[in-house]
Parts: structure tokens; sequence; C-alpha cells
């Protein structure tokens, strides 16, 4: 058996791609140029304000929001997931109504709605349903504030959509697993918690990863009803000194901060569920 020959392989020349890459580097060079030496741009305001108390201020808010509203939002998904996936018909009716709903209006909408509750119900209270009496009673709109709106808006908007990744996770899963494991008497809950979500996660986690970046940057809408958020917060000063676009570039600035760490923890994430997995 004659042994066989090394391949000696030679690359063709390319020269369409390293034109490319030198009209995409001048474009970007040229580009960076003008922004930089643009004299309207302002850019010692923009250093000026970059850590202004009300801009940090707003920061904070936009992180709490994003945060908070994915906690509860990951937990909507996860109950809306397995009640899709249950054998009754009303819990994935349920279910299948409140991802409809809510993917299927603007989140726009879900804001100046929830904002805008006290004129549907101006008081809020735990009682007995159907017209029985009222134990505890709130005011709409002292209860509903704008960080509240945002909260309800975001967190069940953002539930209907993990709703779908947690679902697609479950279904990734092989069926064999869970049938062994019943077979072996333990619970379904058991199941779900040992043996499906933690092989789900694989599928899960970057498209959640995807929807924590997604959210960062969603939070901006909460300024449509004055949320005290970053993008909010940096509306009020260039109102005061018309510094719109210097203004702009602070939000924009930290909003890309926000987004980079946040897509880093996603990788390191990713890299964790993802040991052992075959390559």
């Amino acid at each position: 058996m004659t042994p066989e020959l090394p391949i000696d392989a030679v690359k063709p020349p390319r020269p369409g791609r390293i034109v490319a890459a030198v009209v995409a580097a001048f474009a970007l060079a040229w580009l960076l140029y003008t922004i930089i030496v643009n004299e309207n741009l302002h850019w010692d305001i923009v250093a000026e304000y970059l850590f202004d108390g009300r801009v940090i201020g707003g920061l904070w808010i936009t992180i709490a929001l994003t945060i908070l509203s994915m906690l509860i939002g990951v937990s909507l998904g996860m109950l809306a997931a397995v009640m899709q996936l249950s054998d009754s018909s009303v819990l994935r009716g349920a279910s299948g109504l409140y991802t409809w709903f809510f993917r299927g209006t603007p989140l726009l909408v879900q804001l100046i709605f929830w904002f805008n509750i006290g004129l549907l119900f101006p008081e809020i209270g735990l009682g007995i349903p159907f017209g029985g009496p009222m134990f505890l009673q709130w005011g709409a709109n002292e209860l509903i504030t704008p960080f509240t709106a945002a909260l309800l808006g975001l967190a069940i908007n953002e539930g209907a959509y993990m709703a779908e990744i947690v679902r697609a996770g479950i279904r990734s899963v092989d069926p064999g697993q869970r049938e062994a494991a019943e077979s072996l008497g333990m619970s379904h809950a058991k199941i779900l918690r040992r043996i499906v979500l933690p092989q789900a996660m694989r599928v899960i986690i970057p498209p959640t990863g995807n929807q924590f970046i997604s959210m960062l940057k969603t939070t901006s809408m909460v300024s449509v009803i004055a949320g005290a958020e970053l993008l909010t917060v940096s509306q009020r000063i260039y109102l005061e000194n018309f510094e719109v676009i210097a203004l702009l570039v602070v939000a924009s600035v930290w909003y890309l901060l926000l987004t980079s760490v946040a897509s880093v923890g996603q990788h390191f994430l990713e890299k964790r569920f993802s040991r052992g997995e075959r390559t």
C-alpha cells in the first residue's frame, strides 16, 4: 500500500477580499475622523455629563429595571412553558392566551396602558371576587408609579417571549430520559428540576442572554412614561441646555458599556453550561 503524499495546497489569490477590506477600513477611518473633529458634537459636554450625578442615577434605574424585569420575566416564562407542556387543556389554553396577547401587542402600548391603569381601575385591592368585600385597597395612581408601570410592562412582556424560549429548551431534551425517570418513580416536578432543566439550559441560556442584552436597550422605551431611567434623564438634561446630540452620545456610551459587560457575562454562562457537550 503506497503511503499518501502530503498535499501542498496553495490558496488562490483573492483580490476582491483585499479590495473590500481596504474600502471598509477607509470608510471606518473616515467616519471616525468625521465624528471626532465635528465641532457640533461638543465632546467637552459629553465628558462633563458622562459621570453627572443625574446620569448615574438614571443608569442605576436602568440596571435595576433590567435585572428585575428579567428575573420576573424568566419566572413567568418558565411557569408559562410548563403550563404549555401540561396535559391540562385549561392550563395550555391559559398559557397560550398569555403568550399570544403579550407577544402580539407592542411593548410601547403595554407600557402606556400600565401607566394609565388608574383610568380603568381607580382602586386596586384584595378581597373576595365577583362583588365581595375588599380587605385591602389602594389608589391606582399611588400604587402604579412610573417605575412600577415600567416594571410591569417590561416583565410581563418578557415573560411571553421567555415562555417560548424555555419551551423550546425543554423540548430539546430526549423524551426517553423523562420516561426513564418516570419508571424510577420520580415525580414530574423532580424530573423537571433534576433531569430536564439542567440539560435544557444549553438551549435556553444563549437566547436568554440575548434577551437580557435586548432588555438593557428596551428600557429606553420607558422614557415615554417618564420612568427616570438613563434616556429619560438625558432628555431632561438636554431640554435644559439644548445639547441634544451630546447627551444622546452620553446615553449611548453607557448603553454600549452595559451591553458589552452583559455580552461577556453571557459568554461565560454559555461556556459554563456547555461543559461536557460533544464538539
